[in-house]
């Protein structure tokens, strides 16, 4: 099959506009995709998106969006559904972290400039309701997005993603005009991450250049032949998405499985975990053979250090007192033990305690707009507590190890 295009998808400037939105329109074979670049916090693109919709037939209407996306799209207030202690338990505090940051990041946005992030992905799904035309989901999940994003780059750069995150959470700053023509070339999740993707060029390709092959492979996926098919996707995927559906990009020979699958565990952090374990129980074995009253002092130091800085880290969580407790009881143990973590607990013993209430989940969206709102949020403050008493119990790891070495001296 020979493509054809009647735009150049390396020069944005080409492109035709429909209601002033970057369009091309790519034939494969005899499949018309019809690719309408949107901005994410524009109106314009919502008129634009009803309007292609109305006076256009399309067999198949696609967008990008993932079915998590898609789900807080059409039902935001779904929250209160979230099982929060099968989260934490099933270790997976840090996903609803990221995209609850990414949330509080859009709803600022919201607010400052009276539309929802998405808004035109969402009225695409509605508007082909109303025209009875199906509708597919062509984004990759946003997870494996980021633990591939994660995996692909080195430390530095794995703090930059986690430092944007945070930025993005709590910064009460106003959005700039600048950050809304990075939004107008590209979406939520780039933008997030704009200057280190600018600058690495693995965060890039995670970030952005699978995302337009993996859309790219979906739309070959869900497209039957003679159809006439719409794609909304952010204006900054139109380029690499025209590319690959046209056979230009070169490396884009990745199937949708291996674009999907999640990258290997880190040898890393297990290695350094039973470190640490055959270094404390190295210390406590010396210890012990030094005589009985040495071994108890070593044992006695490091369950004070682990447990008491896992509980000043569940205070400053702003956890209840029994939460304190779970944290002060289980770090000396789950510090030796490399699949458990002593924030499971203390959070665990939060949701017990203080389980989120319905109106908790409904002002999630509104309480993560300023950095206060994550300790005044129960939802939210119960992930705060799984991250603080973990990292407070490394400090108290740490300063067994310092201690141990100065008695080795």
């Amino acid at each position: 099959m020979t493509p054809e295009t009647n735009a150049v998808a390396d020069a944005p400037a080409d492109y035709s506009a429909f209601d002033g939105q970057p369009l091309i329109e790519v034939r494969v074979g005899d499949i018309d995709y019809t690719l309408l670049g949107t901005a994410h916090v524009s109106k314009a693109s919502v008129d634009a998106v009803r309007h292609l919709i109305g006076s256009r037939e399309f067999d198949l209407v696609t967008v990008e969006l993932d079915e998590h996306r898609h789900h807080s799209l059409l039902k935001p207030d779904d929250w209160r559904n979230v099982d929060l202690f099968k989260i934490v338990k099933d270790g997976k505090a840090g996903m609803l972290a990221a995209n609850l940051a990414l949330g509080a990041y859009q709803r600022r946005l919201a607010e400052q400039f009276g539309v929802e992030p998405g808004a035109e992905l969402k009225a695409a799904c509605l508007s082909a309701a109303e025209h009875g035309t199906p509708v597919e989901l062509i984004d990759r999940d946003v997870g494996v997005t980021l633990k591939r994003a994660y995996a692909a780059v080195g430390f530095f750069d794995r703090m930059s993603i986690v430092g944007g995150l945070v930025a993005s959470a709590i910064s009460s700053d106003e959005i700039t005009e600048a950050d809304i023509e990075k939004l107008k070339e590209g979406d939520i999740l780039t933008n997030t991450f704009d200057e280190f993707a600018r600058q690495s060029k693995p965060l890039h390709h995670a970030l952005i250049v699978e995302r337009d092959r993996y859309m790219a492979a979906r739309l070959r996926e869900v497209s039957q032949p003679g159809q006439k098919v719409l794609a909304v996707v952010g204006a900054g995927h139109l380029a690499g998405l025209a590319r690959a559906l046209e056979g230009k990009d070169a490396g884009d020979t990745e199937s949708l499985d291996t674009l999907r699958a999640l990258p290997p565990p880190s040898l890393w952090p297990k290695l350094i975990g039973y470190l640490v374990i055959a270094i404390l129980v190295g210390g406590f074995i010396w210890a012990f053979s030094k005589g009985a009253d040495v071994g108890r002092d070593l044992v006695s130091y490091y369950v004070f250090a682990t447990g008491g800085f896992a509980a000043l880290g569940a205070l400053v969580a702003g956890g209840h007192p029994l939460s304190l407790l779970a944290a002060f009881l289980s770090a000396p143990l789950t510090v030796l033990h490399p699949a458990l973590a002593s924030g499971m607990f203390s959070a665990g013993a939060e949701v017990w305690i203080r389980k989120p209430r319905v109106s908790d989940f409904e002002a999630l969206r509104d309480d993560l707009k300023q950095w206060r709102g994550w300790w005044k949020n129960r939802v939210a403050r119960t992930l705060l507590m799984f991250f603080l008493t973990n990292a407070f119990t490394g400090i108290g790891v740490y300063l067994t190890g310092i201690e141990l070495f100065r008695r080795l001296s």
